[in-house]
């Protein structure tokens, strides 16, 4: 397999995963504001510090309003993690390599693009937004589907597979991060009692919670949900699963040796540490040290398989 096409159907499972993440975490909070009582709202800032893009949005927006943290999250086009631009980047990615892909795939792809772009503006409402919503991360997930079935697993399936498991991981650990820190406004007495509402916000920005509910058996509260999505070794959005999805793809390529040492000291330091034992500084320290390494292991990815980038020759 090309190089430059392992590159491409690497970032076609990170943008397809990008745009459907999006989704979770800002529907996340707009079912979050049903839940809590008047006059206890969510901020919308904790949507932007998820993404990192912080830069990004102070750059082009004033305030981190609902309106301009949606627009900025669902349909603007500078801003690369967006559901638009992550689609747009999937379309495109998509469409160089449509020889190594089912037919359907681009089909279905470029459905959900025109899809994600037409209706934006019900998105952008407060009553269109969940089925807008609704429909992306449906959609993203019939793509993985259709790739799954329809796909050769041969090493093309694998790079698919590397990108979908660790754009997870990323946003798995940020949800995490950003989410037990600030979902609500700053920590009172009076808001203790809805701290089990928080913690069902972030099971169900992964969609979780069925799943939490049926392997821990306790109620919801922070302990057991922290040991749940960091070290659950068959939910597949638990960080633990999906270093391991990762590893058990990066044992079916060559020249796999400096990749997989990487990935096995992650997935050892993930074993090892207990964060729901954190406070939440511990904890926002053991998360940078995960998404470092999982940083790490993608341009140990990108130094061995993927081509070398592009320099240009000012001079010339």
């Amino acid at each position: 397999m090309l190089s430059r096409v392992a590159e491409n159907i690497y970032w076609l499972g990170r943008h397809v995963e990008r745009a459907e993440n999006a989704a979770r975490v800002v529907a996340v909070n707009a079912n979050l504001l049903m839940d809590l009582p008047r006059g206890i709202a969510p901020g919308w800032r904790p949507l932007v510090d998820i993404t990192g893009a912080n830069a990004q949005f102070e750059t082009d927006y004033q305030d981190y309003d609902e309106g301009n943290v949606v627009h900025f999250l669902l349909g603007d086009n500078r801003n690369p993690g967006s559901i638009l631009s992550a689609l747009e980047a999937a379309r495109e990615t998509c469409r160089t390599i449509r020889d190594f892909l089912p037919r359907e795939v681009w089909e279905v792809l470029n459905e959900l693009y025109l899809y994600a772009r037409d209706q934006l503006h019900r998105g952008m409402t407060k009553s269109g937004r969940h089925a807008y919503l609704k429909s992306i991360i449906l959609g993203a997930q019939g793509i993985h589907g259709l790739l799954s079935g329809t796909m050769l697993h041969d090493q093309g399936y694998e790079f698919l597979h590397l990108g979908r498991y660790l754009e997870r991981a990323d946003m798995t650990t940020r949800i995490i991060d950003v989410r037990s820190a600030n979902l609500l406004p700053h920590e009172t007495t009076e808001l203790k009692p809805y701290e089990t509402i928080q913690w069902v916000s972030v099971l169900r920005s992964l969609s979780a919670y069925q799943a939490y509910r049926r392997s821990e058996q306790v109620r919801v509260q922070r302990e057991p949900v922290l040991r749940f999505l960091f070290q659950h070794q068959e939910f597949p959005r638990a960080v633990c699963y999906c270093i391991d999805a990762s590893r058990q793809s990066l044992e079916q390529l060559p020249r796999n040796e400096a990749a997989l040492r990487v990935a096995g000291r992650l997935r050892r330091n993930l074993e090892a540490a207990e964060p729901w034992r954190f406070d939440q500084q511990q904890l926002h320290a053991h998360v940078d040290v995960l998404q470092l390494a999982i940083g790490e292991l993608h341009e140990e990815i990108a130094r061995t398989w993927f081509p070398p980038p592009l320099v240009l020759d000012v001079a010339a």
